[in-house]
C-alpha cells in the first residue's frame, strides 16, 4: 500500500504568514505615502506672497547707486515654517504649510523690485553684482509672524530695521525701524498667508521712500560740501 504524504499547517504557522503579509502591505503603503501616493489633503501648502509696490511720486530721482546687503535676522524667524504668535510671548509655526523663499529673501527682493520698477535711482542691485554703489542698504528683519494680539483673526506682523551706510567711509547716515501690520481675513491659513502680500508692500515702499530721500539728502550735502 501507497503511503501519501500529507503537509499540515499548524495554527502558528498560518499566524505568521498572516504577520508577513500584513507588514509587506504597511511597506508598500508608506513606501506610496513617501513617493507622493498620499492623499491630497496630507501634502503642504506652499505660499508665495508677490507684492507690487506702487512709487510715490514724490520721491526723488537720484543719479546715485544703491547696493543691497544680505538681510539678517534671527534663526528662528528666518525658516520656510510660517510662524504665528497665537498669546504673547509664545511662537508656533502653522502646520502643513510653509513659505516657497525665506523672509529674508521675500524681504529683499520687494525691497529691489520696488526700486528697480519705481525708475527714481540710477542703479540698484545685491551687494556682490558688481554694482559700484554710493550707498549700501542694511536691513535686519526682526519680526515676520501671524500675531493674533488678542483679536479673533491674526495680522501679518512685519518689522524691519534698516541702516543705510556711506560706501566711502561705511558710516550710517540714517537708521530707522519700520513696522507693518495687516489683519488676515479670517483665522484660516491661507487668509494670515495671503495678509503677509500687502504687509510686504507696505513696508518695502516706505523702506524704498525713506532710502531715496535720506540717500538723496546725505548726497547733496556731501557733494556742495565738494564743491565748495
Amino acid at each position: 500500500m501507497k503511503m501519501r504524504s500529507v503537509i499540515r499547517t499548524s495554527g502558528f504557522g498560518l499566524r505568521l504568514a498572516h504577520a508577513m503579509c500584513a507588514v509587506l502591505a504597511a511597506a508598500s503603503l508608506s513606501a506610496c505615502s513617501i513617493l507622493g501616493g498620499g492623499s491630497e489633503r496630507d501634502r503642504a501648502s506652499i505660499y508665495a506672497p508677490d507684492p507690487r509696490i506702487q512709487a510715490d511720486p514724490a520721491w526723488p530721482t537720484v543719479t546715485w547707486q544703491l547696493g543691497i546687503a544680505p538681510a539678517t535676522a534671527a534663526r528662528m524667524s528666518d525658516t520656510l515654517r510660517i510662524a504665528v504668535r497665537p498669546t504673547p510671548g509664545e511662537i508656533q509655526v502653522y502646520k502643513g504649510a510653509s513659505w516657497a523663499k525665506t523672509p529674508t529673501d521675500m524681504l529683499e527682493d520687494a525691497v529691489l523690485r520696488g526700486l528697480e520698477d519705481s525708475g527714481k535711482i540710477a542703479a540698484v542691485a545685491r551687494q556682490g553684482s558688481g554694482v559700484a554703489a554710493d550707498f549700501k542698504l542694511v536691513m535686519d528683519l526682526r519680526r515676520f509672524e501671524a500675531d493674533y494680539a488678542g483679536g479673533a483673526a491674526p495680522a501679518a506682523t512685519i518689522e524691519v530695521n534698516a541702516k543705510l551706510l556711506h560706501s566711502i567711509d561705511q558710516q550710517i547716515v540714517s537708521s530707522r525701524t519700520f513696522l507693518a501690520r495687516q489683519t488676515a481675513a479670517s483665522a484660516s491659513v491661507q487668509d494670515a498667508a495671503a495678509a503677509f502680500e500687502p504687509a510686504l508692500a507696505q513696508i518695502a515702499r516706505e523702506i524704498d521712500g525713506w532710502a531715496l530721500t535720506t540717500g538723496e539728502a546725505h548726497f547733496r550735502v556731501h557733494n556742495d560740501g565738494n564743491a565748495r
